[in-house]
């Protein structure tokens, strides 16, 4: 063969390779999800809320300053993102919890539509007049510099600076239409949204004894989700009266179970930043470590949590399905939750889901690599279905069974399904996760994202 006509079948064959569309025959049509709206809403005793436009998010005239007030100063706990770029929001919030111990803080201030991460000394001194400006704004006194007892979120692109000056002169106005109704507190979850598809609201109530208190809180996020906090920003507050180090060791139990066990596409963001406020208006003893109310407290916490954390998942940029991955006799919690997250973050589990296509092996190639003791003569695979219907066995003790496609393909067509993995070590422990699938509008989404 001549080198010309070898050329001629390179260059055939480049053309074959690169003018390939990388599409799938199937698509899937995103779950309506309005039913996860709230209508409408219990709220704790002593707090307010806002949502208005200050015109953070240019060329429209969308929410993008939230607040959430207490009317007397109260506990506070927050945890927050590990990624070595914290954003300024960030940094100050934990230097304000540190220094105030949780104790007397005011209220939380969250802008959205510029991150405010990576911005440097400005954007450290921006952050700090945001929290300046409410504390001055609800008490009518000019706080000393980095004195002040507001939390600071922001949310949005990373490394562009502020308008501060539309923020600053936006507060008053917000402080006052600021209320505590179902519409408030609404308001203040649509302004926290960036590519959220619906605003993240949730409340309850529950008793410690002869009391009954209130739960209610809001989240965002549906894009650089994964654990260790992440876009995901969430406050929530109770009327229960609780000491600060019982605050804290509440909310970081109920974290790891619930907003540090979730992932849409496994990037962990500048400005995670979850908080909670107790301001005891509704009365009874105070809440103590191993005291009186204190699991009932912790129980509830968790719960909550964990069910606005899900919404998070459900809204995952792009997603047609809502996964939980339950993993089961593991030697310790945190193995089996170590075990459900590498499967939750497999880009080939995350897109076979949304093929629908039951390939349990890359189950099997997740648990393998995730570095955690297994035994894959014991080590079992199934799916739950979401209707209640008989689950469907894939790999039993190490075993494949004859696997019946059809079943396996109505099970995956539904919106919700569980994968249950037993590793067969003995230990007994478990941990719940919660994921979506991978699809062809993620893609869409993040490649358009500043455009």
């Amino acid at each position: 063969m001549s080198r010309a006509s070898v050329c001629v079948i390179f260059r055939q064959a480049v053309a074959t390779r690169t003018n390939r569309f990388y599409s799938t025959q199937k698509t899937r049509k995103i779950p309506d999800k309005s039913r996860f709206i709230a209508r409408s809403g219990t709220y704790p005793k002593g707090f307010k809320a806002s949502g208005t436009h200050v015109g953070v998010k240019n060329g429209s005239q969308k929410l993008d300053l939230a607040l959430l007030i207490s009317t007397v100063p109260c506990t506070a706990a927050a945890v927050f993102t590990k990624n070595v770029f914290k954003a300024a929001p960030v940094q100050i919030s934990k230097k304000i919890l540190d220094k105030t111990s949780g104790e007397g803080v005011n209220g939380i201030i969250v802008n959205s539509g510029c991150a405010n991460a990576v911005t440097g000394e400005g954007g450290m001194k921006d952050a700090w007049a945001m929290s300046s400006a409410l504390d001055q704004a609800i008490t009518g006194k000019q706080p000393e510099s980095e004195e002040t007892k507001s939390i600071v979120m922001s949310t949005g692109v990373i490394g562009q600076r502020l308008p501060i000056d539309k923020i600053i002169g936006g507060i008053p106005k917000a402080v006052e239409v600021s209320g505590d109704s179902h519409e408030s507190w609404f308001a203040a979850a649509e302004a926290i949204c960036t590519t959220d598809t619906f605003p993240k609201l949730m409340s309850t109530e529950f008793k410690v004894g002869e009391n009954t208190y209130r739960i209610a809180g809001l989240a965002k996020g549906a894009g650089m989700i994964h654990p260790n906090m992440a876009t995901l920003l969430g406050f929530f507050a109770t009327d229960a009266p609780v000491a600060p180090d019982a605050l804290r060791e509440i909310l970081k139990y109920a974290v790891d179970r619930s907003f540090n066990s979730i992932s849409v596409d496994g990037d962990m963001s500048t400005n995670d930043t979850i908080a909670v406020l107790a301001n005891g208006a509704a009365g009874g003893s105070l809440i103590k470590i191993n005291g009186p109310g204190y699991e009932t407290l912790k129980s509830e916490i968790s719960k909550f949590s964990e069910n606005l954390a899900q919404l998070i998942v459900r809204d995952g940029e792009g997603a047609t399905k809502f996964v939980t991955i339950l993993v089961q006799d593991a030697e310790s919690f945190e193995d089996a939750k170590k075990v459900a997250s590498t499967i939750a973050t497999s880009s080939l589990v995350k897109t076979a889901l949304y093929g629908e296509d039951a390939n349990w092996g890359r189950i099997t190639c997740a648990i393998g690599y995730s570095d955690i003791a297994v035994n894959p003569f014991k080590t079992s695979i199934s799916f739950i279905p979401a209707d209640g219907s008989e689950e469907l066995k894939l790999l039993v003790n190490g075993e494949p069974e004859s696997v019946d496609e059809e079943r396996a393909g109505q099970i995956l067509a539904h919106e919700e399904l569980t994968i249950r993995v037993s590793l067969g070590t003995g230990g007994r422990k478990e941990a719940r996760f919660w994921t979506c699938d991978l699809s062809h509008e993620y893609v869409t989404i993040n490649g358009d994202y500043r455009s």
